[in-house]
């Protein structure tokens, strides 16, 4: 089966205007696809939809998570793309419960630039035990990562990638993926990168 690779950030403000970010995103999806990946993403404007056009442009699968209902409240109500999308997921779940299956649906998750909603899709993927590429240098909270994991007094496993070419973040998190065994069972029982389980008693606080 195909690994699936989510990619995640800025759907709006300067972040997303800036050509580096675009073109960096760009690439990221194109090396996504030439991986033989399928790319995951919310199937929003910004960089996530970037990343779309260039799996796409490189002849891979783009399946986008939607926050909506349906297609027409998809395009008119969140103002979101379809043109580079080989499937979309109607979720009617709204943006943040959206955030949970689009983390759950990727084997890992990539992130570019990003604001509040890339902190929340973050922090559930680390928590989780997913495999966590970061592009260095894209702005936001991609670049406070290892600040707000000493905050939160957690560890910078070997889970958790920063790269600033997209080329060798793709390598590096498909390296991470092989390697490192994916979580069994949801929130009462993670299993980590070194093969410990947490409890809810014994988790690192």
């Amino acid at each position: 089966m195909k690994l699936r690779i989510g990619v995640m950030g800025s759907s709006q403000g300067p972040i997303i205007e800036n050509q580096e970010n675009i073109a960096k995103s760009i690439q990221l999806g194109h090396h996504i696809a030439e991986a033989g990946c399928i790319l995951v993403n919310g199937a929003c404007p910004g960089l996530p939809d970037e990343a779309a056009y260039g799996a796409h442009e490189a002849g891979g699968f783009v399946l986008g998570i939607s926050p909506a209902f349906s297609e027409k409240e998809h395009m008119e109500t969140y103002k979101s793309p379809i043109e580079y999308y080989d499937a979309i997921l109607f979720t009617a779940m709204g943006l943040m419960d959206r955030d949970i299956v689009n983390i759950r649906s990727s084997d890992a998750v990539i992130l570019l630039g990003g604001g509040i909603g890339t902190l929340n899709e973050f922090t559930v993927a680390y928590d989780e035990g997913k495999v966590v590429g970061v592009l260095k240098g894209s702005g936001g909270v991609s670049d406070h990562i290892p600040e707000i994991v000493e905050i939160c007094r957690r560890d910078m496993t070997s889970n958790v990638i920063i790269e600033n070419d997209p080329k060798v973040l793709v390598e590096k998190v498909l390296e991470a993926v092989k390697s490192h065994p994916s979580p069994t069972v949801q929130d009462e029982r993670v299993v980590t990168s070194e093969g410990k389980v947490y409890q809810k008693t014994d988790r690192p606080a």
